[in-house]
């Protein structure tokens, strides 16, 4: 072997700079953490001498129990209160139910009266017109035949006949009962009275008040009427001789005419 020849060396080859410095950086930083560490612990640990009390689950769950329970109260009072108010709405609304009925009633009752007022009054107009087409004055054959068979009448007839013919000229007024104003009623009530006879004050009822007599078989003091009996809307006096007294309309007031002035319907028999 030649003495220059390359002889291989046996030391380590030596280790970079930037490994030994980071090997030197990382013992540096554990010791100084563990240095750190000693220098901030307790040299001796204390012994415990107080036990902690650990919060329980009763104290929240009762609290959950009660709202609960104040919830639950809530709903049944606003149920009760609904309750309540349901049924003052119902008994509100049968009352009204009713009260509406009644009206209804008293509603249909008035038409039927204003009705029957119509009804009549259209009668009275008719016997109004027929008057007005027929002379006021009575012939002088009837007026005598008139004055004979008055004058024939006797008793009650006669007084009651005398008293209708003393109002002869006196004013109609719907209502009236004299001295100086009668309606048909009125005059014929207030005739018979005078002889203390007690008629009834409306005409219907003075078409009832007597027994039913013929048309062709009149007498003197008989009560005519216009109208059906119980239903008639007019009445007079028949004085004799095809001739009566009555207190006609506001047109004509208390007259006496020929039965053929306005035909009657019936007559009834008092006295």
């Amino acid at each position: 072997m030649s003495h220059t020849a390359h002889i291989p060396s046996h030391r380590k080859p030596r280790q970079s700079a930037s490994k030994t410095a980071l090997r030197a950086g990382v013992a540096g930083g554990v010791l100084s953490t563990i240095a750190v560490a000693g220098a901030a612990g307790p040299a001796q640990a204390e012994p415990v001498t107080q036990t902690i009390e650990m919060p329980t689950i009763t104290a929240g769950l009762s609290t959950s129990v009660a709202a609960s329970a104040q919830a639950t109260q809530a709903v049944a009072l606003d149920l009760e209160t609904q309750a309540h108010e349901d049924a003052a709405a119902a008994t509100a609304a049968k009352t009204a139910k009713k009260a509406k009925a009644e009206a209804v009633r008293k509603a249909e009752a008035k038409e039927k009266a204003e009705a029957a007022a119509k009804a009549k009054a259209e009668a009275a107009e008719r016997a109004s017109r027929t008057a007005e087409r027929t002379t006021l004055s009575a012939p002088a054959s009837s007026s005598s035949s008139s004055s004979s068979s008055s004058s024939s009448a006797t008793g009650s007839a006669a007084s009651v006949i005398a008293f209708a013919q003393a109002q002869i000229g006196d004013a109609y007024v719907s209502g009236g009962t004299g001295p100086n104003s009668w309606d048909c009623s009125g005059l014929v009530q207030a005739a018979f009275g005078s002889v203390g006879i007690d008629l009834p004050r409306v005409s219907q009822s003075q078409s009832t008040a007597g027994t039913q007599v013929s048309l062709d078989n009149l007498q003197p003091g008989d009560i005519l009427y216009w109208g059906g009996a119980g239903s008639a809307y007019h009445v007079g006096i028949y004085v004799g001789g095809g001739q009566f007294v009555g207190a006609q309309n506001s047109s004509t007031g208390v007259v006496q005419k020929s039965l053929d002035y306005d035909p009657p319907s019936g007559a009834v028999r008092v006295l």
